[in-house]
Parts: structure tokens; sequence; C-alpha cells
């Protein structure tokens, strides 16, 4: 049966996607970091818009997260100064799940210090971030990770640790004033992770250009604005190019329609990382969201996932249509719809995360209602669903 659907769906795969080397000779002079203080999205005008907001499920997220964490409790976690080895996920997902605690523990810590800060506005949670990097910059922590081509997972796991750092830390640094030794470590132990992770090339048939390559962009554009290192910053627009150039024609990222039953969901997981690249490079000042290769653009694959989602015949002969949907039940997986939004307002996606939010990605955006939905996306159903419940209370009641 598997060869028989590898014969029906593997004929659209003939054409390779952008090789490493394609990849390497692209000229991406155009873009530069032009602002390394510019963080993932505008830090203290959204502080005043949730200073402010009456919108109920802004404050409600806000409100759980100030006093949220104690700096000393924070200081107390170990950094991972050790050899990171994680089994694989798919053959022994809770051996994975177990040696995997650390490394989310790790990613939860920045992510809410982070958010901390954002729906607070006190610097306690920005210098605490800062004191727990440098904690871990002067351990030298996450630097070794076991890596061999046939067992790459701890190389999969530290790129999100090494991105939710930077993701994170670009949120507080410019409002932390002093603290210039702890910054400097950092920023040199940032760059030191990012380039020794990218320099890995990763499997040709597959880890070197698909979703995976799109999570080592996010770290090399985060670092790269953060330590003005044009090397990284290249390397993470170069996943842009390399995604859209991937493209089929109706939207389908190419890679991931080998998954199978999974394509759906790694469309999606592809998107997830692209998307909040692409957030990234624009808060540069670049019109990358209108980046088109090949007639090709972000916005086709965004529908296209939409369309597989409302119906899974949609992908036709690119993948079965008996899809896992597992990941519908995980708001992580949909943080990228809320910078979407925040860039273009797609009425199919407002619907489709009405449930989902508040969204919560402990590594890609952190906070991502928080930090970027717009207080009138869903004031009225808020409203409309607590009058429903004390109508049904008073009922109940009576």
């Amino acid at each position: 049966m598997m060869m028989a659907l590898s014969l029906v769906f593997g004929s659209v795969f003939n054409v390779h996607a952008m090789t490493i080397e394609e990849r390497e000779a692209l000229d991406l002079s155009k873009y530069t970091v032009t602002d390394p203080d510019a963080s993932y999205f505008d830090v203290q005008e959204r502080i005043e818009l949730i200073k402010n907001t009456d919108n109920p499920m802004l404050m409600q997220q806000a409100a759980q997260l100030r006093n949220s964490l104690s700096c000393q409790q924070v200081l107390a976690i170990p950094p991972l100064s050790d050899q990171i080895r994680i089994p694989g996920f798919y053959p022994s997902p809770d051996e994975w799940r177990f040696a995997s605690r650390p490394l989310f523990q790790f990613e939860d810590t920045v992510s809410k210090l982070s958010g901390s800060y954002v729906a607070s506005g006190d610097i306690y949670y920005a210098e605490c971030l800062v004191s727990f990097l440098d904690h871990w910059a002067q351990a030298d922590g996450i630097m070794d990770f076991y890596y061999v081509s046939s067992h790459p997972q701890a190389w999969f796991a530290t790129e999100s640790m090494i991105f939710a750092a930077a993701m994170a830390y670009s949120v507080v640094r410019p409002q932390v004033n002093g603290m210039q030794e702890e910054k400097e470590r950092i920023d040199d132990w940032l760059n030191r992770l990012a380039h020794q992770h990218a320099d890995i090339p990763g499997r040709p048939d597959n880890s070197c250009c698909n979703n995976h390559f799109y999570r080592r962009a996010l770290y090399g554009t985060m670092v790269g604005i953060l330590t003005e290192d044009q090397e990284l910053f290249h390397f993470g627009v170069s996943a842009i190019y390399s995604a859209l150039s991937d493209l089929i024609n109706d939207g389908a990222f190419r890679l991931e329609m080998k998954r199978g039953r999974r394509a759906s969901h790694y469309q999606n997981y592809a998107l997830l990382y692209l998307v909040t690249n692409m957030q990234i490079v624009s808060r540069q000042g670049y019109d990358i969201f209108d980046l088109e290769i090949d007639g090709k653009t972000i916005h086709d694959a965004v529908d296209f996932a939409l369309d597989i989602f409302e119906n899974p015949a949609a992908l036709g002969d690119l993948a079965p249509a008996e899809q896992y949907t597992g990941f519908f039940t995980d708001d992580q997986y949909f943080a990228w719809m809320e910078i979407y939004q925040h860039q273009f307002n797609d009425p199919r996606i407002a619907e489709f995360i009405k449930p989902m939010r508040p969204i919560f990605n402990r590594s890609a955006g952190g906070y991502a209602t928080l930090y970027f939905m717009d207080p009138d996306a869903q004031r009225h159903e808020i409203i409309e669903q607590k009058r429903e419940e004390i109508e049904e209370t008073e009922v109940f009641s009576g």
C-alpha cells in the first residue's frame, strides 16, 4: 500500500527545490540590517496599547503575566552546558518529551519573561531576562549538542532554543539601560551559537531545505539583526526565497507535501516559521510579504493551507485526502496567523483563530495574541460570550 501511494503521489516532486548551492548564489545584497534594536513588533507601542486597552482577552492575559515569575527562581535554572542528546520524536515520543523538558523550560522562561515585560512595562522582567541569558552565555550553554546525520534530533531541538532566546532578547535589550557587559556577552554567545548551528547544512533530501531550514532561518534573521551580522541575516532571508521557489502552482510547499498524511500539518508548520521570519525582516523596512518568485507569493501558500484545512480533498494528487488533524487542537501551531492578520485582514483566518485565542508559542514568537491581535478583533465575541454565560447562570439559579 505504501508503495502504491508513493507512485500515485510521487510524480509531482520531480522538479527539485532550490539547492544549497543555488541558495548561496542568491544576490541578497539589497537586504541589510537597518535597525539592530528593532524587535519583531513595536514593543513600546504595544506596551502602551496593553496599558490602555479595554479588550477583555488582552486585559486577562496581561494580568496573568504580571507578577508571574521570580527572578531568583529563574536564575536558579542550570544552563545546559553538557552535551545535549535527544531521541527521535516519532520512534520514541515519550523519551523525546522527557529529554526535551529542560529545553522547553528554557524556551518557556525566556518567552514568559519578555511577555511579562510587555504586559507590565516593569523593567524588572527585562533586566531579569538579560541576567538569565547572561548566565547561560557565561556557561556556553547549548553549544554542545550531539549531531550525526542519522541522529539529528538534538540539532533540531536546539534551533528553537536559539530563536526563542533571540526573539525574547530583541524585545527587552533596547529597553535595558546599563548591563553593557552582560549584553555584549549575550550578543557574542548568540552569534556563535547561530553560526555553529547554521554551519551544519542538513541532509540534502530533507533538512537542508524544508521546514527545518525555515526554523534555522528564524534565528538567522533575528540574531543577524541583533549582532549586525549580514551573513546571518542573508542566511535567514534566503529561506524565504527558497520557500517561495518551492511553491507549486496551487500554493503547496513541494517538500512539505512529501509528508503524506501529515502534509497539511507541515504546510502549516512551514508557515509558522516563514511568516514569523518575514515579520522580522519587514521590521527592517522591507516589503518582504510582497516578494514574488515565479508568480507566487506567501499569500498563495496561506490560501492553500486554508483550503486544505477546510477540505483535504483540495490536496488533489499531492497527498492522501485522509490527513492527520491532531495539530488543530494545539494553538501554538497557529501563532503565525496572528502575525499575518496584523499585516493583512483575511476573513477566513479571522474565523479560524477565534477559538484558538489567546495563542502562545513558547519559541516562535511567544505571546502572539498579546503582541499582535487588534483589540477590536474579538471584543464583541467575548462580551457576547460573557453575557450568555451570565444568562445561563441566572436561568440555572432561578
